[in-house]
């Protein structure tokens, strides 16, 4: 006696579901770049069939984690590395390691930390949302302006020295001195650099110059797992890091579980990257700018430039300006026609005095959709 499972006729391939409109979810043209609340990157197709390989197959945890880290660490130039749940996973992780190392009674205290070294050296400018992440692992944050103030600042009870690398601009210290310093003193440093490949240099440059832990997205520029990031640097660390984490169950990062399918997709999605044309890349990331600038031509007052953030989304977007006696449109008024519109089209969440677009997210073809429905309600509103 046969079941059958499925009402399709023999042979014929099974039509494909569509989950987000059975869920009344509306897809989106992605024209803001890699936010997480626009859930990332989109995965290439050997990413997938490597998740898909790795969700057929059991594996012990720890060895698939120890080998993948190897490899990563072998690509990166780096003495050691794991994949985790995220960059911010990575910042919980880093610190966690610095403060209770590897010893079991500490792990298992935190973020308790009454006996430990637990505090955090930081620029007083580089304070952000994601220091959370520090926070929430039991350090305690001691801000810093100058050099001699960092110096001042560590001692006995200094478990580690953080750089959040988008902050650079705004600080005294630059990366390259802060890591010296940390050096110097012998104390471990961390870099947050989520967003900060392209360049690709950026894979090994921060360990290059002295930065114990440096911590970034797979689920970025690099399309991999959005769920998954890399921690990257020194081996005791490291492993310091990896029982502070799943599959320890008494460990304050426990919840921060990454699974054997986003191990192997981050790490292919690395190797991917490595292999990419980087300079065809951005050719064609400014060819779409260009289309996008030639649809809008004919709109009177409206200009369109290439920009590039020189940390953190380091990639072409293109920045559009208007005289608003002629078109009578306000930047968050044009953004709500572009999400309101069909399809719906999100544009960089940082457009205050123009609209700034994301093209490296655009699927082929999207960037022609984007330009005529920007030209269409930019001419709208001309007067």
């Amino acid at each position: 006696m046969s079941i059958v499972l499925s009402t399709q006729a023999e042979g014929a391939k099974p039509t494909p579901t569509d989950y987000y409109k059975d869920l009344g979810v509306r897809p989106i043209i992605n024209a803001c770049g890699n936010y997480t609340r626009f859930t990332a990157s989109l995965m290439p197709p050997e990413v997938m069939q490597a998740m898909e390989y790795a969700s057929k197959r059991y594996v012990r945890f720890n060895e698939l984690q120890d080998a993948a880290g190897a490899r990563i660490a072998s690509l990166v130039g780096a003495e050691a590395a794991m994949v985790s749940s995220g960059a911010a996973s990575s910042i919980s992780l880093g610190t966690a390691a610095c403060i209770a190392g590897m010893n079991p009674d500490f792990i298992r205290r935190l973020p308790e930390t009454s006996g430990m070294k637990n505090e955090v050296v930081i620029q007083k400018s580089h304070r952000n949302s994601y220091d959370h992440a520090i926070r929430m692992s039991g350090g305690t944050l001691v801000e810093v302006e100058t050099m001699d103030q960092l110096e001042r600042a560590t001692g006995p009870k200094t478990a580690m020295l953080a750089f959040f690398n988008l902050r650079e601009p705004f600080g005294k210290i630059n990366v390259s001195d802060f890591a010296d310093v940390s050096r110097r003193l012998g104390i471990p440093s961390l870099i947050d650099a989520a967003a900060d490949v392209p360049p690709v240099e950026n894979l090994s440059r921060f360990t290059k110059l002295g930065f114990s832990l440096v911590c970034i997205s797979s689920g970025k520029a690099m399309s991999g797992p959005q769920s998954a990031g890399f921690l990257i640097g020194r081996k005791d660390l490291i492993e310091a890091a990896k029982l502070n984490t799943s599959p320890h169950s008494d460990s304050i990062h426990r919840g921060m579980k990454v699974g054997k399918e986003e191990i192997l997709g981050a790490m292919v999605a690395l190797e991917l990257y490595l292999k990419r044309d980087h300079a065809a890349d951005w050719k064609e990331w400014e060819r779409r700018i260009g289309v996008i600038a030639t649809a809008l031509k004919s709109v009177r007052s409206v200009g369109v430039e290439t920009y590039v953030p020189p940390i953190a989304s380091h990639l072409p977007h293109a920045k559009i300006r208007w005289d608003q006696a002629h078109v009578r449109r306000t930047v968050e008024e044009v953004m709500k026609d572009l999400r309101e519109g069909n399809p719906s089209i999100e544009a960089h969440p940082d457009s205050k005095d123009e609209l700034i677009l994301g093209v490296w997210t655009l699927l082929p073809g999207e960037d022609k959709i984007v330009a005529r429905r920007l030209s269409a309600i930019l001419k709208g509103a001309s007067s």
